[in-house]
């Protein structure tokens, strides 16, 4: 489609599979991560297609200043994934108000700083597309507590954007997905190895999602095909959010 695609976050293990796929579908995409050396990386291995930026998403100023340079070269961007994320503070009891400030400086606050990086020329053009990628977390009380209320703070902040910008050809939507394995599970492996075995009773397809399952359903709704599509959630789960099987058999006294 030679579209040129912000994807943040690149260098996780879902912002990876998103790059990878996104030049597979024939996008050029500029990968922007706070890695530097992870950035050098992901370029050698995509190619002259990848153009990378590092940068904290934290920081406005910086943001801006990164992508300015590219933005000038290649021209404003017609698709933002909004992927970077992460969560630090387990519970309630063990949320500082240090940690509670992280978790909302990155999920929330730098995925607004980054649909404001791209926003202007989008609104230039008449059209663009911003997927964020968000989490069942925001979704339901899974744990997580400042990451969680980013979530669904990001779920808001797709509907505000889809009715706000809508009339000048912006479409906003939201991917949640539910477990992923990626690198960022390793130390809840370490601690348990079975932890993805207990986790599958949960969920109705007795499944996780892949990096490429998400990377997939962003592409579907930064397309064409998804052009009447705008301020949805679509969790991308294996069913977590439809409801409670194994509450559900102990209700009913009934195999599901």
């Amino acid at each position: 489609m030679n579209r040129l695609t912000l994807i943040t976050g690149a260098c996780g293990g879902i912002g990876r599979s998103l790059c990878q796929y996104f030049i597979e579908q024939g996008d050029r995409v500029i990968a922007l991560d706070r890695d530097a050396a992870a950035l050098a990386s992901l370029q050698v291995e995509l190619g002259t297609a990848c153009l990378t930026v590092a940068a904290d998403l934290t920081d406005a100023d910086a943001v801006q200043q990164a992508l300015a340079p590219l933005l000038q070269a290649h021209g404003p961007v017609q698709v933002l994934i909004a992927n970077a994320g992460a969560a630090a503070a387990t519970t309630l009891q063990h949320t500082t108000p240090a940690l509670w400030q992280q978790d909302i400086a990155l999920n929330l606050n730098g995925t607004y700083h980054s649909v404001e990086a791209v926003r202007p020329g989008m609104m230039q053009q008449g059209k663009g597309a911003i997927v964020l990628i968000g989490s069942v977390n925001g979704m339901a009380a899974l744990g997580h507590p400042a990451y969680s209320a980013a979530k669904a703070g990001l779920i808001s902040y797709t509907r505000a954007l889809a009715l706000e910008y809508g009339r000048h050809g912006i479409r906003a939507n939201i991917v949640c997905p539910g477990t992923v394995k990626t690198p960022a599970w390793q130390a809840r492996v370490d601690k348990n190895p079975q932890v993805f075995e207990h986790l599958k009773k949960w969920y109705p397809l007795g499944d996780f999602a892949t990096p490429l399952d998400i990377a997939k359903a962003a592409w579907f709704l930064a397309s064409d095909d998804a052009r009447m599509i705008s301020g949805v959630s679509l969790p991308v789960d294996g069913g977590l959010m439809a409801g409670n099987r194994v509450m559900a058999e102990e209700l009913t006294l009934e195999a599901f």
